[in-house]
């Protein structure tokens, strides 16, 4: 079943927070993806990661080895890198309904690691013509010059159903080339289903559509 959540840029105009500070590095909690990935309530595993994108990349599907285990976190063999221009847009499909916490983003220690990030919820219709027009759910000025993965915190009330993300990167910290070398996000999922349930009450039911004893005992006739 697909799931399509839309939004003008004229709803989202008013509704958009711009957070400079950071932090360091039912629902379900996801114990096996911490015995992967070891970090806790990692939502790795429900990251559908074949369908994972990125626009400007210079090498076609690099993106999908951005999503690594945590203790390969600090690894930069393997990465994504914009071809054109600095910009990344980068669009994480989940395969479950998620109540994000924190994202963990990290570019490497040098000048292509990206200055900045705007994130948003269930818009998987943007691109590069589009997205400088919207305003995010919610964005950072990221840390420079950082060693390792850092963690930023979501207000959670304005991703309390995500369903993907995009996250913008527009530039970086003085490079040509933009790098990113892991993405990691921390929260809660609930699986979805298939198909909705639908329930039909009957209010005022009719004698000829209930079996009675009399009516099996007649069994049935055919006319033709």
């Amino acid at each position: 079943m697909f799931w399509r959540f839309e939004m003008s840029c004229q709803d989202e105009a008013n509704d958009h927070d711009h957070d400079h500070s950071h932090g360091h590095g039912g629902h379900n909690h996801s114990h096996d993806a911490e015995a992967d990935t070891g970090l806790a309530d990692s939502l790795h595993s429900q990251i559908n990661i074949d369908e994972t994108r990125c626009l400007n990349e210079q090498e076609a599907g690099s993106i999908k080895t951005v999503f690594k285990a945590w203790h390969d976190r600090l690894d930069t063999t393997q990465g994504v890198y914009s071809d054109a221009d600095e910009e990344l847009l980068v669009f994480v499909p989940f395969t479950s309904m998620v109540k994000l916490r924190s994202i963990y983003i990290w570019g490497g220690a040098t000048g292509a690691a990206p200055s900045d990030v705007r994130v948003f919820a269930n818009r998987d219709d943007l691109d590069f013509d589009t997205v400088g027009q919207c305003s995010p759910t919610q964005q950072w000025s990221l840390v420079a010059q950082a060693r390792e993965p850092v963690e930023y915190p979501v207000r959670a009330t304005k991703f309390s159903s995500v369903r993907s993300l995009v996250l913008h990167f527009p530039r970086n910290f003085g490079h040509d080339s933009t790098a990113l070398y892991y993405l990691a996000f921390r929260g809660e999922w609930t699986r979805l289903t298939d198909a909705p349930v639908v329930s039909i009450y009957e209010l005022n039911p009719r004698a000829a559509d209930h079996k009675t004893p009399a009516s099996e005992s007649m069994g049935h006739h055919t006319i033709s």
